[in-house]
């Protein structure tokens, strides 16, 4: 039986979903968010998912919001068995939920109940969990808060970057995507409520998220750098302008238990910021208007670091 399907996302995320539900099925529209501003020229750029749609020869529509007479009237005229969403960035309300005969599910990057919302792999690495992942799951009018289909794990390990995280997760989520789908439109596959226990949230993030706090834990300073690792990025204030982390590795050094959180050393050839508990030894940074350059190479720059 051929189902008629129509995708929702917008970052790369949804890439690998996208490009696999059209390998497999009928994907009669795309939607996705409109052009945005970005970069210092501020120039309209497309999210990825319009240019994929665009290369697959899909039908697409970049409406503001889903409420728009224009964007429900297309949604109606594309008459989908079946919606899926992959890090969409728009709430979907009751008439989108209600339109597909199988509804409306969703590929979600954790493992729920645990991190609902907008930023679930970055909370999960700076949060210190051993693990994320994926959750299919099929979506109601709340944040997340749907029954499950399937859900597959990711281990969390110490050098796990939130981008490396997202690359990871976008592939995993497509492949069980194809794999819950069958069993899910031939009616064999019912959803299981989430858990009430152990619910947690992420919001969206910003920039100040990435603002390094000394009087914190080392350990927990070298979780938001890999967190915070592409976007908003991990910095911190140095000679009156921010100066980005772009790797950085916790060390309990006792021979400096007795120096101030913020106080600044050399040790092993790197930079070194102390904490609350322990140094944070900063192993790649970007001072402003610049390259990334290692930590060494940073201090050889002629830069009065102590």
């Amino acid at each position: 039986m051929s189902y008629r399907i129509v995708f929702m996302g917008s970052p790369d995320f949804a890439l690998p979903s996208l490009r696999a539900l059209a390998s497999q099925y009928q994907v009669v529209g795309v939607v996705t968010q409109p052009n945005r501003a970005s970069g210092r020229g501020r120039e309209l750029k497309a999210p990825p998912v319009k240019s994929l749609a665009l290369e697959l020869g899909l039908p697409l529509i970049q409406p503001e919001k889903l409420r728009q007479p224009e964007a429900m009237e297309q949604l109606r005229g594309w008459n989908p068995d079946l919606i899926v969403v992959a890090a969409f960035g728009q709430i979907l309300k009751p008439d989108v939920l209600d339109l597909p005969r199988f509804g409306c599910i969703n590929v979600h990057a954790s493992l729920l109940p645990r991190w609902r919302g907008a930023a679930p792999i970055n909370a999960a690495i700076l949060a210190g969990d051993e693990e994320t992942g994926v959750t299919i799951m099929k979506m109601d009018v709340g944040l997340d808060t749907g029954p499950m289909l399937a859900q597959r794990s990711l281990r969390i390990t110490p050098d796990l970057t939130a981008g490396a995280a997202f690359d990871a997760l976008s592939t995993l989520g497509a492949d069980l995507l194809l794999e819950t789908l069958p069993e899910y439109l031939a009616g064999k596959l019912t959803p299981t409520p989430q858990p009430a226990e152990g619910v947690t949230h992420a919001p969206m993030l910003k920039k100040e998220d990435g603002r390094l706090d000394f009087t914190r834990p080392a350990q927990e300073l070298e979780r938001r750098v890999r967190a915070m690792n592409p976007w908003p990025g991990a910095w911190f204030e140095y000679n009156g302008q921010p100066l980005k982390v772009l790797k950085a590795r916790a060390d309990v050094v006792l021979t400096y238990a007795a120096q101030s959180p913020g106080t600044r050393l050399v040790a092993g050839n790197l930079p070194v910021v102390m904490t609350s508990n322990g140094a944070l030894f900063l192993e790649e940074v970007q001072p402003p208007g610049k390259k990334p350059m290692g930590g060494k190479s940073f201090l050889a720059g002629g830069r009065e670091w102590k």
